[in-house]
């Protein structure tokens, strides 16, 4: 009997989960720790966020889909990995302190044949001084913090009604942010929904990104080919700015944000304030909270995570000019090359470099959008993960892993701006591979066959469907697996 422990229960986590448990006997133990009781479709949050959504429509409890698909369930928080087992007993396990009410805070050790860290990211509001829900900008990360992020924009909406002249802000708050793509979503739904309340022209929306240029959503941008026309994505996503009439400040880092007004640098290296009278700023990542000792009490943190507190896989972490960077660098197995039971798919890895060209100011401060890895990518590589330890457990540790590097892996984005049956409208992208390879593809690193973009109402469609379609596939319903990731 073998025994797999997942940490996390987000997109990776538990497509992880309920793939294992499919495809393996039910001797074998699937194991889910998650600090929270509810699963959130966190691609909606941007809907709760201008009230055209309620909480309950992107969260669902976790433990009845557990209990009824044979999983194991532990609401707790890993704090602590010993791969190597302890003194007292050599198998590897991880200590876990529960955040289940009754028996919050309460530790306990959970061991394991195979571990998947699918912590996802820790949302480090804390890298600028006063960001965040618990400072002085909103956000739409979890769902409560878009529930309240729409009580504040009721609020707004009702001075702009009053006549009031107002600047909202909408953006990333670090130079380092990735997710760049739900700072867009955010900022043109709430352009939408002030119009369509007839407010729009009160407002002002600025749109603040660490990005050196627009359409660049951490990828380094696009380029679409279609009929024959070759367009950037720049000029595709600059056209959307234009025509909604958003601001945008690029290459930003926000320095700190007060009451009000917030301060930031450029990529120039001139430093700016802005005042506002609403504000949702994104959070840097970083890894969760997570350390790991050896049987004899060593630390061994650094060999299974990066700085950033991320965990390292199986990638070419060795430090590189950028031009110098391949697609080879990237995981394919997301297995730590120290520990190989032990595997990270989705934001829990460590990215070997990122994929926007890096940029500095004069200063020194990083403004560099960091690698998306979430949705798409983060679903597949979680299944990828599960296959790879169904063959080991099946076939024995001399089964070969199966692969998803993202450098061969596609992806598809549905960036919705504005939600509405006949006038909503959303920014369709695909592109192939998600880490460009220049050697495969010289001129973009791309294929352009497999890259793409449309801004429609057809788009807006779709991203209502898959809404409904990802919540029925991560309640396990009846063929949830033929559902692709």
């Amino acid at each position: 009997m073998a025994r797999v422990v997942i940490l996390g229960a987000g997109v990776a986590g538990h497509t992880a989960a309920l793939h294992l448990r499919r495809m393996l006997a039910k001797e074998h133990d699937i194991v889910v720790v998650a600090p929270n009781a509810k699963w959130n479709w966190i691609p909606s949050n941007i809907w709760v966020g201008v009230g055209r959504m309620t909480t309950e429509q992107v969260v669902f409890p976790l433990a009845p889909i557990y209990r009824r698909k044979g999983i194991e369930h532990h609401q707790a928080l890993a704090t602590t990995i010993f791969p190597e087992g302890t003194a007292e007993d050599r198998r590897p396990c991880v200590e876990v302190r529960s955040t289940a009410p009754g028996t919050e805070g309460e530790t306990s050790r959970l061991h394991y044949d195979f571990l998947i860290n699918a912590t996802g990211p820790k949302l480090n509001f804390a890298a600028t001084p006063g960001l965040g829900p618990d400072g002085h900008s909103l956000s739409v990360c979890t769902a409560s913090h878009a529930a309240e992020t729409a009580e504040v924009f009721e609020e707004l909406v009702a001075a702009l009604r009053r006549g009031e002249r107002k600047t909202v802000v909408i953006g990333t708050g670090h130079g380092t942010c990735t997710c760049e793509g739900a700072a867009f979503e955010y900022t043109f739904n709430v352009e939408h929904e002030l119009r369509a309340r007839g407010v729009r022209d009160n407002a002002e929306i600025v749109y603040l990104t660490n990005e050196h240029e627009l359409g660049d959503f951490g990828v380094g941008g696009m380029s679409f080919t279609q009929r024959g026309f070759t367009t950037s994505s720049k000029t595709w996503t600059e056209s959307l700015f234009r025509e909604r009439g958003v601001r945008a400040i690029l290459g930003a880092h926000v320095q700190r944000v007060e009451p009000g007004v917030l301060h930031y640098e450029q990529l120039d290296g001139s430093e700016h304030t802005l005042a506002f009278d609403f504000a949702m700023l994104l959070p840097p990542f970083r890894g969760a909270d997570l350390r790991a000792v050896g049987r004899d009490g060593a630390d061994l943190t650094e060999r299974l995570f990066a700085p950033n507190g991320m965990m390292r896989v199986d990638a070419d972490y060795t430090p590189k000019p950028y031009d110098q960077w391949s697609a080879e660098d990237w995981p394919r197995t997301y297995q730590n090359p120290d520990f190989p039971t032990i595997f990270a798919p989705g934001i829990a890895f460590a990215p070997p470099h990122p994929i926007s060209v890096p940029r500095t100011s004069p200063s020194g401060t990083v403004i560099t959008p960091a690698p998306p890895r979430t949705g798409m990518p983060a679903g597949i590589q979680a299944k990828t993960v599960a296959l790879t330890i169904r063959d080991l457990i099946g076939r024995g540790p001399d089964a070969p892993a199966h692969a998803a590097s993202m450098a061969r892996m596609g992806a598809a984005c549905i960036a919705s701006a504005g939600t509405g049956l006949t006038k909503g409208s959303a920014a369709s992208m695909t592109m192939y591979p998600v880490v460009p390879d220049r050697q495969a593809y010289p001129a973009t690193g791309r294929d352009r066959r497999g890259t793409s973009g449309e801004i429609g109402l057809a788009g807006h469609w779709m991203k209502a469907l898959l809404h409904y379609l990802f919540i029925y596939k991560a309640k396990a319903r009846p063929l949830w697996f033929l559902i692709p990731e």
